[in-house]
């Protein structure tokens, strides 16, 4: 009777689980593999009728050689590691000072909730229209301080700043929202304890806080690390990559090469390349996860 339980039991797991298996199969699997296969291929988009060319290696073999991608792979890795520091100080401090079940930390929470919410495409249009360097709303601001007109979009290193900076505005507050369940979750036994023990509350961060929270924390840098690097809605509305190559990320490289100068096979390897990269990101993230996980325990 018990295997016969078990039995339709997985039955019924497997029956639920087939329209989804499926539907990833077909919205998935099958683009990745079709990728992998014509990675492998010389296909111009833009040349009707045309029959893909065996180029064996080639396309991963012209990443070496491949000035511009060098550049956006730079770019990437700076964006990636400032713009998540920056989220992660900035989301844990702000979690700690609206950690609780008071009234006031719940509309604080919901208003800090409204830039994740809104949509890239969206959020890239009102900033490159505030950030404008003649009718921006910024520098109509900043005037008032006798400060002159700043170039926020077109000079290079301080496009790098702004959406920089947009990117930290966006997304700080789902960190701050993680952080801020992580530390409500905190055994406050241990906090109690040391206090009556006489520990200041910089001893207690240090000692106590920051080793617990250390998993959650490791979660939190593992997703915005690779979301990170996968930005491309928010740059292409406000900058395009530019001015110039200064905010050229991976993301819009590869959208470049299979959709403005129609190289599908150099494209398609490219994907390859950052899939597979983003997963091996993803795989050290979670070992380190454990390993935290196993110290805190």
């Amino acid at each position: 009777m018990r295997l016969q339980r078990r039995k339709s039991d997985k039955f019924a797991c497997w029956a639920f689980l087939t329209p989804t298996l499926i539907f990833l199969a077909v919205t998935a699997l099958f683009p990745l593999l079709y990728s992998v296969y014509l990675s492998f291929f010389r296909l111009k988009l833009n040349m009707p009728n045309q029959t893909p060319t065996f180029v064996g290696l080639n396309n991963y073999i012209k990443m070496f050689s491949d000035t511009m991608l060098h550049t956006s792979t730079v770019n990437t890795l700076i964006f990636a590691f400032v713009s998540v520091a920056l989220e992660v100080v900035l989301g844990l401090m702000i979690a700690m000072v609206i950690c609780s079940d008071s009234m006031w930390s719940r509309v604080a929470t919901s208003i800090f909730m409204i830039p994740m919410i809104m949509a890239p495409v969206a959020i890239g249009t009102l900033w490159r229209m505030m950030m404008d360097a003649s009718t921006g709303v910024l520098n109509y601001f900043l005037s008032f301080a006798g400060v002159e007109k700043i170039q926020w979009l077109a000079d290079p290193f301080m496009a790098k700043v702004s959406v920089l900076l947009v990117n930290v505005w966006q997304l700080t507050p789902w960190v701050t929202v993680i952080c801020a369940a992580g530390l409500k979750a905190l055994p406050q036994d241990c906090i109690q304890a040391a206090l009556v023990d006489g520990a200041t509350p910089r001893q207690i961060f240090w000692k106590i806080v920051l080793p617990l929270i250390k998993p959650v924390l490791v979660i939190v840098v593992m997703m915005r690390f690779t979301d990170a690097f996968k930005v491309f809605d928010t740059i292409y509305t406000m900058t395009n990559g530019g001015p110039g190559t200064a905010t050229e990320m991976l993301p819009n490289f590869i959208y470049k090469q299979g959709l403005k100068y129609y190289d599908a096979g150099y494209a398609a390897a490219l994907a390859i390349v950052f899939v597979l990269t983003m997963a091996f990101i993803t795989l050290f993230f979670l070992k380190l996860r454990k390993k935290e996980e196993e110290n805190v325990w």
